[in-house]
């Protein structure tokens, strides 16, 4: 059995009627806004600091997210790392991860669907099969020639 802290002190246990799935989706639909230390909060002027010091580095984590979109690299896993970081510190960004948390969810539910998966798999199937015979009749019609020539 784990427990969990609420981040208030409190420790969370599961029990029979909540998995430990549910409770962390509870805690993490409770609070919105700003994490950052408290002492950090007290002051005005540090915590826009702050909050322009987390803005700027998920921006840069999130553009450098996008370029690995056509460069080598898990441009969406960064992508939502940097909306990670904005998510520590603005609401904006906490809902937009619990909106995609929930897509990503209910998409994975879906896709684990017997029907769906059954159609997907005849899908790849037909699709793989029409493109060994495309490739089959490719090399009937011409031949496997390469584009440098070894004997001369």
């Amino acid at each position: 059995m784990h427990a969990e802290s609420d981040g208030r002190g409190d420790v969370v246990v599961p029990t029979a009627e909540k998995s430990a799935g549910e409770l962390t989706e509870e805690l993490a639909e409770r609070e919105l806004g700003s994490r950052a230390p408290g002492f950090i909060k007290s002051s005005k002027t540090l915590h826009v600091s702050w909050q322009v010091g987390v803005f700027v580095v998920g921006l840069a984590v999130v553009v450098a997210g996008a370029a690995m979109l056509v460069l080598p690299g898990p441009g969406w896993l960064v992508i939502f790392g940097g909306m990670a970081i904005w998510a520590t510190e603005f609401v904006w960004a906490q809902l937009v991860l619990r909106w995609t948390r929930r897509k990503v969810t209910e998409a994975a539910q879906k896709a684990l669907d017997p029907k769906v998966r059954r159609r997907n798999i005849i899908l790849t199937t037909v699709g793989l099969v029409i493109i060994a015979v495309l490739v089959g009749i490719y090399l009937w019609e011409f031949g496997l020639t390469m584009p440098w020539k070894i004997d001369e």
